[in-house]
């Protein structure tokens, strides 16, 4: 899905509470790994379970990644990174809540404020990449249920779609384990629809 112009953003209603938003400007593997384990774990975010330490530090120690935490009442409440590309691009690599947070209606304030910041390249974030031309992301039937739907109430389109087949691994086996696995409660089906820019 992609936003080719910042005026597209369409902003969500406001959370309960307060929310903020603090850039990680010290890049740490560790920080990273738990986030996306703790965000993701529940909606099968696994591309990731095999990385190690070395990738991690790989991944977030590259200028043009930026990670975001978002906080409420006290508490890590999601966070979401997005990366400068050639081009004018950036990409929204993940973004997502903590469980405690999710179905609190916070995930369309969290896409939006990730989004503000994304078109922030080259001023707020990556200063040496020049602005963002656009903003875009992938995203799949694996993801929250309500992913999609987030994503085009806040703006974005479709910029292409195709159908494939992924394993995805137990996800009660890494980075934690949790009490149930999120694939049976889901039914999610063996062909995953997958929209790429």
């Amino acid at each position: 899905m992609e936003m080719r112009d910042p005026a597209a953003l369409r902003p969500a209603p406001l959370p309960s509470v307060e929310m903020s938003f603090t850039l990680a400007r010290v890049p740490s593997p560790d920080v990273n790994r738990a986030l996306y384990a703790a965000v993701g774990a529940r909606v099968c975010w696994t591309d990731r379970f095999g990385w190690t330490h070395a990738d991690w530090t790989r991944w977030v120690e590259r200028p043009e990644l930026s990670t975001w935490i978002a906080m409420a009442e006290g508490t890590v409440a999601g966070y979401f990174e997005i990366e400068a590309q050639a081009g004018g691009d950036t990409e929204i690599h993940l973004v997502g809540l903590t469980p405690a947070f999710v179905g609190r209606r916070y995930g369309g304030y969290l896409v939006e404020q990730c989004t503000r910041r994304a078109w922030q390249r080259g001023r707020l974030w990556a200063e040496h990449a020049g602005p963002a031309a656009r903003v875009w992301l992938r995203t799949s039937t694996l993801d929250h249920p309500n992913a999609i739907g987030n994503y085009r109430s806040r703006g974005f389109t479709v910029a292409a779609e195709s159908t494939v087949s992924k394993v995805v691994p137990d996800p009660r086996l890494a980075p934690w384990p949790l009490p149930d696995d999120p694939r049976l409660a889901r039914h999610v089906p063996e062909e995953v629809e997958d929209l790429v820019p």
